[in-house]
């Protein structure tokens, strides 16, 4: 069984292994710096499909279709499935998965989603209650612009804070079966509002909840930041990870020299005019899955904390002018040793 460190900290007593995983992308993403190591790109916004949100569901069951592929398995091998989304109600997962018939649970951490669906589904694997379970994530520009902003014709222009909304999805498979990497540990956040009200600034919003998270898995494992090859934060982006880390070097904790943020590495801002990076729940679940499990696989990563970051609102709340609560998940992430 996990081993509770202290409240919302945890550690595996078994490792839970990543199988499998895949990640597919929009043509922007494609274009970007990482575009070489996502498994399908797709250069059609509506992927073949009426609607950006048919297109979005069609992402997501792309991926996870991908993913069960790569570990030698049918969708029937796997016992349940971890999914969630940006749009109302998690639709986009909801549609894009029913054909799969695999036993579903749907979760909203807004963009935290892929840590959440990651810890949901190691524990339920670790606690025996699945053999194998699968986490998934989607976001797509068009469906998150037409539901959380302005229409897209409307033209207006986008603030030095705002960021840009990924089209994208990852999907990972996890089992007790050895793999090259495994969950060890996690940590599960708190609700964190700094009363910030601005939807063009994510990052200021989430940075917060991120440095709450990575501070208390921190002191529950009595690591520092040195332990670690890389402490990876969801889609911050630039603006929100210099706030990120600064608040953590008020705390005496200094991770600028291991601190990677997926919304800042998705783009390049310059070229791209995406101003502060990514955004979405596909962004951190694309990035971890093309990028960071095959480089902790290789062994080019060592231990990597994976803190994927999200904002609480919704359409309803930002008309009423509520503020923004955020939410930070993290996943420890490690090579499978000899030892293991």
């Amino acid at each position: 069984m996990a081993e509770r460190l202290s409240r919302g900290a945890f550690r595996l007593t078994h490792p839970v292994y990543i199988q499998g995983s895949a990640s597919v992308v929009g043509d922007k993403e494609g274009q970007g710096p990482l575009g070489r190591c996502f498994d399908l790109i797709v250069k059609d916004s509506h992927f073949g499909c009426e609607t950006w949100e048919q297109a979005e569901s069609r992402f997501q069951r792309e991926a996870v279709i991908r993913a069960v592929k790569k570990c030698g398995l049918d969708c029937a091998e796997v016992d349940v499935i971890c999914a969630g989304d940006l749009i109302n109600q998690c639709t986009g997962s909801a549609y894009g998965l029913r054909e799969l018939e695999i036993p579903f649970l749907g979760l909203y951490g807004a963009c935290s989603t892929m840590a959440e669906g990651l810890v949901t589904a190691s524990l339920l694997v670790e606690g025996g209650s699945a053999e194998r379970a699968a986490a998934v994530t989607s976001s797509h520009f068009s469906t998150a612009e037409r539901q959380f902003r302005a229409p897209l014709s409307y033209g207006g222009q986008r603030t030095p804070t705002s960021q840009w909304t990924c089209t994208a999805a990852g999907a990972a498979v996890l089992s007790r079966d050895k793999g090259e990497v495994g969950i060890c540990g996690g940590c599960i956040g708190v609700i964190r509002d700094m009363e910030i009200n601005d939807i063009t600034n994510m990052g200021a919003a989430m940075a917060p909840a991120a440095a709450d998270t990575i501070s208390r898995y921190l002191e529950a494992t009595g690591t520092v930041p040195s332990d670690y090859s890389a402490i990876v934060t969801g889609d911050l982006g630039s603006h929100g990870s210099r706030l990120l880390v600064g608040l953590l070097q008020r705390e005496g904790i200094d991770i600028s020299a291991v601190h990677s943020d997926c919304g800042a590495m998705i783009f390049d801002a310059e070229t791209q005019d995406t101003h502060c990076g990514g955004s979405g729940c596909g962004c951190s679940a694309s990035v971890l899955c093309g990028h960071f499990l095959p480089r902790i696989a290789s062994g080019e990563e060592g231990d990597v904390l994976f803190a994927a970051t999200g904002a609480l609102m919704s359409a309803m709340s930002v008309q009423q002018g509520e503020t923004i609560p955020a939410i930070a998940h993290l996943v420890h992430l490690r090579r499978r040793t000899a030892n293991d």
